[in-house]
């Protein structure tokens, strides 16, 4: 695995998520009251940010249609959207949020 520093602790507030951009593909970063997610950020029904949306206990919701995404596991938790998004293995060292951006997985479905 190699991961990638993509931002500071402190860059990311609770409930707050972010796009990070400089990836094979984009990855949306999420802190969930202190600790943190990383999943696909491109909705798999519509093709649209999921960074434009919020986040909802451990979930994320597309602005677009409303479609929700489990931020643990991946899982299509409400329609349209049916399938999983891709989770990407992230670890804090000291300040640093670093997030393995090569190695994403499909955990659900």
């Amino acid at each position: 695995m190699a991961f990638t520093r993509v931002c500071s602790v402190s860059d990311l507030g609770p409930g707050e998520l972010m796009a990070i951009d400089d990836a094979p593909e984009p990855i949306a970063l999420v802190n969930v009251d202190g600790t943190f997610h990383a999943v696909d950020d491109t909705c798999s029904h519509d093709r649209w940010s999921l960074c434009d949306g919020y986040v909802e206990g451990e979930e994320i919701v597309c602005s677009l249609h409303l479609a929700r995404f489990n931020l643990l596991n991946g899982e299509a938790t409400l329609p349209p959207a049916y399938e999983p998004l891709k989770v990407y293995p992230v670890k804090i060292e000291g300040d640093d949020v670093l997030v393995d951006v090569d190695a994403g997985e499909l955990k659900a479905g």
